[in-house]
């Protein structure tokens, strides 16, 4: 097990690569932990639940919403957790982003810590401290920026993914390469997802430099004033063709990030369009999607990224790098209107 530690405004949050599930008990009192997880990863993995109180959440995107909140809220109540007690959430974004959010409002703030076992809540979802519930069609909309004290990774949580869950965390990784590290481009354009999948030395490797680039963005700016905006590349259109076609979220952030090189191509010169495009499609990404204009359009003026009459874009000067542009809304329907 490796041992990281990160300093954030409030907190240091330790992180724990290469870890088991076992290390939990040396990381907290089993008797004031409470985990909260979903059907799903219960049923998969129920043996290693025993002993530990846990509470059991309905799974999926559909149930990220503040009536599931109240109902954990309740049963932390029952259970008589009190400010000494610790949350662990163990799963995707979805338990993550619910657990992080319950725990930094009950009794004004208790411990958490998440164990990720989805790649897209190991690389992105389970790190940075948001937690936030969706509102009706609005991802996301209401929640807290608070750090959890742990974040522990077991890779062999990664052997009972389906395909398509693996395919839909390489959308956060492949992200990851395009604002911020061009050699892990290039090294994913050289393997593939059998590799990945294969390897789990290699996936475990794959996996800490994507925390450790997320993490070194919210470290520089966590309550995303400037770069951290950055993590949303492909996020804007995304979350739009996300709640309108009720996809799985990495697939319409793969959707976005070919907007954003679209858009790219003319506000900033970027001409590696096709790169990406040819990367997302070897790693089984969807790269486009028949949506309706004005609809997914309607849905995107209610991200918390606009600002007035505005929108704060990430694009992409060149692979490796990203940027920041504020595009009118007017223009930016315009130039997601070009785009077939």
């Amino acid at each position: 097990m490796e041992q990281k530690n990160y300093r954030f405004t409030e907190k240091t949050t330790t992180y724990f690569f290469n870890a088991h599930f076992s290390d939990l008990e040396s990381i907290v009192r089993k008797d004031r932990a409470i985990i909260v997880t979903d059907e799903n990863i219960f049923h998969h993995h129920k043996d290693k639940f025993q002993g530990w109180q846990t509470v059991i959440l309905k799974a999926g995107e559909a149930h990220k919403v503040q009536g599931t909140v109240d109902l954990l809220i309740a049963k932390l109540i029952e259970l008589k957790a009190e400010r000494k007690s610790t949350l662990i959430g163990i799963g995707g974004g979805v338990i993550t982003d619910i657990t992080g959010y319950a725990a930094s409002t009950y009794m004004r703030g208790i411990s958490f810590g998440f164990l990720p076992v989805s790649i897209l809540s190991m690389v992105d979802a389970a790190i940075g401290g948001k937690n936030g519930v969706d509102v009706g069609p609005y991802k996301n909309l209401v929640g807290t920026i608070r750090q959890p004290d742990f974040l522990l990774f077991d890779p062999t949580f990664l052997q009972s993914l389906p395909e398509q869950e693996w395919i839909n965390g390489f959308a956060e990784i492949i992200k990851h390469a395009c604002i911020r590290d061009l050699e892990m481009f290039e090294k994913l354009e050289k393997n593939d997802l059998a590799f990945y999948r294969q390897n789990e030395k290699a996936m475990a490797s794959l996996v800490e430099r994507n925390a450790v680039i997320k993490s070194d963005i919210v470290l520089a700016d966590e309550f995303e004033k400037g770069d951290r905006k950055l993590l949303n590349f492909g996020h804007t259109w995304g979350h739009a063709v996300e709640t309108r076609l009720g996809i799985p979220h990495g697939f319409a952030v793969a959707i976005g990030m070919v907007m954003a090189c679209r858009i790219s191509e003319t506000l900033t010169g970027f001409g590696e369009t096709g790169r990406v495009i040819a990367l997302l499609k070897k790693y089984g990404l969807p790269v486009k999607a028949d949506v309706d204009h004005s609809g997914i359009f309607e849905v995107l003026t209610m991200d918390k990224k606009r600002e007035n009459s505005s929108m704060n874009y990430v694009l992409l000067e060149r692979l490796g790098k990203g940027a920041i542009r504020s595009i009118p809304l007017e223009q930016l329907s315009e130039l997601t209107a070009m785009v077939k």
